[in-house]
């Protein structure tokens, strides 16, 4: 007789245990142009198709077996024109400043530009529409770890200014070039 032992599943935490999840999986959009999207977003993020059929699209830049999805069962409702509640911005990090300055000259050379960079402070920014009108930020981070990010954060200069200060990317990858200083560059300009 073959007897199978299960181990012993650990115990459950007590209710009021706060469990946090271990990370952001992916997100979803819905869509009506299911190709121009997931085409966008291939380009953009250097990202492939897991899976696509006429109606729904698994798409990953990276180990995760999907970042993105997009599905197009609709037609659905076009966003309202005016600002509105709601969902405002995904945001991609990079590794590196020459990552996104890399990035963001690929792009302007297949016609994809951002509608506006920030340097916030605790990241340098560039924000992009996808197809369906979508923010799109691609970010690196201006410290060294997040224990400094967020001790910014807690600091005046944040505060003072959360949004932080437009940036020229022609500009920034000029300085890149030329040799200014990677903790110059990350630097948020207007920091005491």
């Amino acid at each position: 007789m073959n007897v199978r032992m299960a181990a012993a599943n650990p115990p459950l935490s007590p209710e009021s245990a706060v469990i946090r999840p271990a990370r952001l999986a992916h997100v979803v959009f819905r869509t009506n142009q299911l190709e121009p999207m997931v085409r966008w977003y291939c380009r953009v993020l250097g990202a492939h198709v897991v899976h696509a059929d006429a109606k729904i699209a698994f798409v990953t830049y990276d180990e995760e077996h999907h970042r993105l999805a997009f599905i197009a069962a609709g037609p659905y409702r076009e966003r309202p024109q005016e600002t509105s509640v709601g969902f405002y911005h995904v945001a991609f990090t990079y590794p590196a400043l020459g990552q996104l300055l890399s990035s963001y000259r690929r792009l302007k050379a297949e016609g994809i530009v951002p509608w506006r960079c920030i340097h916030h402070g605790p990241t340098v920014s560039m924000y992009f529409r996808d197809p369906d009108g979508n923010d799109v930020e691609l970010q690196v981070d201006a410290f060294p770890n997040l224990e400094a990010a967020a001790a910014y954060m807690r600091g005046p200069d944040f505060s003072r200014d959360p949004v932080g200060i437009g940036f020229d990317p022609e500009q920034m990858i000029g300085r890149y070039e030329s040799g200014v200083s990677l903790a110059e560059l990350l630097r948020r300009p207007d920091a005491l």
